[in-house]
């Protein structure tokens, strides 16, 4: 069976005012970048074809 997962801890303090801060400032991915990151994630999941 498998092992439980454990429950996320909770922000607080310097944590949470940092984490707050980082989700304010979420940079934009240009839409060219953006496609050549899915050419590049296709491509690894077509190769990523391994045996069980």
């Amino acid at each position: 069976m498998a092992t439980p997962i454990k429950p996320t801890p909770i922000l607080t303090g310097a944590d949470s005012r940092r984490f707050a801060k980082a989700m304010e400032n979420v940079k934009k991915i240009p839409p060219k970048e953006r496609a050549e990151q899915r050419k590049a994630y296709e491509w690894f999941k077509r190769a990523a074809k391994f045996p069980l």
